[in-house]
């Protein structure tokens, strides 16, 4: 009798351990090329379901027209829709394991793409990917229980997503909304910038192509092969995509908030910092330093202007330099501001010569004949608070330090330089008040303090991250939950057991 129990124990086992695993119990999982096995009903017999998840020819996500894209989006996602969350999951990692273990390889690709940028920080930034999508972990659900009955509050799929990236990151932020998307139950069309269509692509095709060998699905994860601003528009008004995603500048952020669909919108930003008098000023040095050089400044979090009281200006600067900044005199600076920035026209905010964005700090010093350093990472140097180095979202390895009389002004003119992108600052102090002073004021997405910027998508801090920090609508740092409706399934009188 004891031999019997232990073997039926270890057959319970091993038949938890498969379900846990499969996310099908006794259901044969589907075979490449296969729809899912569909739902069994009350009585023992299947539940009509839509057609299979992929034709015999796979394009692993590759399509030249935006209507092709879209209905074998559809067709992956009712497919999908028909999966445990177990093999969403499944999903998800597949995304993260090609991303880490191919980082070396495919970032070496998006900078060969996209020339811009730090070549070592590009595998990071992904390896960075795939430790921060949250995927299936991040959905929740919520239950009222009471004298009437239960509630559940549950998050579904919106269906297809459409997606636009930005240049600066082009493969990573595909790839970590990609996560969030699916562990939602969603599939997604993108439409990549331009400059990074071919990584973006052939991460696609890398992802569809393992998704489909382990679950039989294809095009979870579509993209097109030559974007442009047309097939961006086309996404934008297709009545079978339900919502918009958008990393990027504010030109395709007005076009997709006026598309009447709704969109979640990651726009510019302009980080300020401010070091009080009673910061320490070797960490900030520090921090200041990682976070504004990271990837040459593409990070649209980084510290892109510094604002510190006079009484410890210099010393503020003499640690920068400690740390392996390059000074420029303000002349320098003026100097290399007519190169690398483009003045404001009709009253808007002077703007990066693209030719110089994500360049290293070695390149822009050359534009005013200087050798520095291979190992420095930025140049910096002092401005006034309305120079067009503190109001441009530069994107470049070259930071304005801005001296100010008080802590108050310092904070009224980071506010200013801000120019209410409510994305990102920063402060340096080891005083609670003007912490809190200066995080009420500036009302920003993300407010770090005594760290990198760096920190507030948890690289060095706590807590998850994304390249897509939605400040222009309001979601802030996204996850699964950002793409996903509310719906609520209610019990009247019944099912409460207490």
């Amino acid at each position: 009798m004891t031999q019997l129990n232990d073997q039926f124990v270890r057959d319970v086992v091993e038949k938890v351990l498969s379900h846990v695993q499969s996310g099908w119990g006794d259901r044969i999982p589907p075979q490449p090329g296969q729809s899912a096995a569909p739902p069994i009903g009350a009585n023992g017999s299947s539940i009509a379901q839509p057609g299979p998840a992929a034709s015999s020819g796979q394009s692993f996500g590759q399509f030249t027209s935006v209507n092709e894209a879209v209905a074998a989006a559809k067709t992956a996602r009712r497919a999908m829709a028909r999966r445990s969350l177990a093999q969403r999951e499944i999903a998800c990692d597949l995304i993260r394991q090609i991303i880490t273990n191919q980082a070396d390889e495919l970032g070496r690709m998006e900078y060969e793409e996209t020339r811009i940028g730090h070549p070592p920080h590009k595998s990071e930034k992904l390896v960075g990917a795939a430790e921060c999508a949250e995927g299936v972990k991040g959905l929740r659900t919520e239950c009222f229980s009471g004298d009437h009955g239960i509630t559940l509050e549950e998050h579904g799929a919106w269906g297809v997503i459409g997606v636009i990236t930005p240049v600066t990151h082009s493969l990573p932020t595909l790839a970590v909304n990609a996560v969030n998307m699916i562990a939602a139950g969603n599939s997604l069309v993108c439409n990549p910038h331009p400059a990074g269509k071919r990584i973006a692509a052939h991460g696609a095709k890398l992802f569809n192509q393992a998704i489909y060998e382990k679950l039989g699905i294809d095009n979870l994860i579509c993209v097109i092969t030559d974007p442009t601003i047309e097939t961006a528009n086309e996404i934008f008004k297709h009545p079978d995509i339900r919502m918009l995603t958008v990393t990027g500048g504010p030109g395709v952020v007005a076009a997709a908030l006026k598309s009447g669909k709704r969109a979640v919108c990651a726009g510019p930003g302009n980080p300020p910092v401010v070091v009080d008098a009673s910061a320490d000023l070797d960490n900030a040095a520090r921090c200041i330093y990682e976070g504004s050089s990271y990837d040459n400044n593409l990070l649209c979090l980084s510290e892109k202007e510094v604002f510190v009281v006079s009484e410890v200006f210099e010393p503020m600067m003499e640690a920068m330099e400690r740390v392996g900044a390059y000074r420029l005199t303000s002349r320098q600076m003026d100097e290399l501001c007519k190169i690398c920035i483009h003045p404001g026209e009709n009253g808007g905010h002077p703007a990066a010569n693209k030719k110089f964005i994500g360049a290293e700090p070695q390149v822009l010093a050359q534009q005013i004949g200087l050798s520095i350093p291979a190992t420095c990472r930025t140049l910096y140097g002092e401005t006034h608070a309305k120079h067009d180095w503190v109001m441009a979202e530069q994107m470049m390895p070259c930071l304005p330090f801005v001296k100010c009389d008080t802590f108050e002004q310092a904070v009224d003119q980071a506010i200013d330089a801000e120019h209410g992108f409510g994305h990102t600052a920063v402060i340096h102090s080891r005083l609670v008040d003007h912490m809190t002073y200066m995080g009420k004021a500036v009302d920003t997405t993300i407010y770090v303090k005594n760290g990198p910027s760096l920190a507030g998508l948890g690289i060095g801090g706590e807590g998850y991250g994304n390249y897509s920090i939605a400040c222009s609508t309001g979601e802030g740092i996204v996850t699964p939950l950002t793409y996903t409706r509310f719906r609520r399934c209610t019990m009247v009188d019944n099912l409460r057991i207490v």
